[in-house]
């Protein structure tokens, strides 16, 4: 009879299975560390651009405050200046206010004539001034007869002033308001 020797068969199978668990075991084990490494660097990166996409967020939010400062400084004087205009407007409106008549007397002034002082009493207006010439002085009266706001216009005085060595005329007028 034969004998056949099954252990060694047996063993030669339990290590080529062992050998063959082996390599599955580390062949798992490096996809697995292979698969950790590629997931903690998709981390890393997904971190790092959030982080840029934070600080580029911080940037734009410092700008927009800055521009923020600026819009409210704006309306401020926008609001200071909607102020004026409707002050501005309030005194147009006003027939005989002191404003229209400085504006209408501003506008009505020859180049060569200087306003030394304005005296109001009621309707009744006195202006004193300085003039190069009695030309300029007669031209300022006609201005004033052709404006709506005065009437009865009238040379109160006119005499001859020297200033640094100038001749010039001094002049008092009186005039009335008109209450349009």
């Amino acid at each position: 009879m034969i004998k056949i020797n099954l252990l060694l068969a047996r063993k030669e199978k339990k290590r080529t299975g062992v050998r063959r668990e082996m390599v599955i075991l580390s062949a798992s084990l490096i996809c697995l560390f292979l698969a950790l490494g590629f997931i903690h660097w998709r981390t890393y990166q997904e971190k790092e651009e959030t982080t840029a996409q934070i600080s580029q967020a911080k940037t734009q939010i410092a700008h927009f405050k800055s521009l923020t400062a600026e819009v409210t400084k704006a309306k401020e004087a926008q609001k200071t200046l909607q102020e004026k205009l409707n002050v501005i407007h309030a005194l147009r409106k006003e027939k005989s206010s002191p404003a229209r008549v400085l504006d209408e007397l501003s506008i009505l002034k020859p180049e060569k004539l200087q306003l030394e002082s304005l005296k109001k009493e009621g309707a009744k207006l006195g202006i004193e001034g300085i003039a190069l010439d009695d030309e300029t002085v007669a031209n300022f009266m006609t201005n004033l007869r052709k404006s709506k706001l005065f009437k009865s216009v009238d040379l109160i005085v006119s005499e001859q002033s020297e200033q640094s060595r100038i001749k010039l005329k001094k002049f008092t007028l009186s005039c009335e308001i008109s209450l349009m």
